[in-house]
């Protein structure tokens, strides 16, 4: 049976202390603080032709990994602007990614929208 990659991946329980941004230092640029930094590469991005079952184990524990970085949002945000279309990136995989990205912009339709009509509503109250 193939084991999955990096199943011995040993993930702090601790998570750490999230640090305010308006903490840091403004000079150094946010992923200098991020804990990936310091594990495999391979663990956020996907070997050519990985096992769904593989996949899931290894997103999983890039997870993890994430959850526990004092900089994940900032990573996310990223991930989401440029957008990142592969990897773990902010504890949110590409599909994840995708879904946010969609929601973001309905959401944004719809405020759209809703000025729209608002802005229509006023026009027709002051006419």
């Amino acid at each position: 049976m193939l084991q999955p990659p990096h199943s011995s991946l040993q993930v702090a329980a601790v998570p750490a202390q999230r640090v305010p941004v308006r903490d840091r230092d403004q000079d150094a640029p946010w992923h200098t603080e991020a804990v990936c930094r310091r594990d495999e590469a391979g663990l956020f991005f996907a070997p050519s032709k990985e096992p769904t079952a593989a996949r899931l184990s290894r997103e999983e524990a890039a997870k993890r990994v994430c959850a526990r970085c004092p900089v994940m949002v900032e990573c996310r945000e990223h991930a989401l602007l440029q957008p990142e279309p592969y990897g773990v990136w902010g504890g949110l995989t590409a599909a994840e990614r995708r879904v946010v990205l969609a929601r973001r912009r309905r959401r944004e339709m719809e405020l759209k929208k809703a000025a729209r009509a608002a802005a229509a509503n006023r026009i027709a109250q002051a006419g």
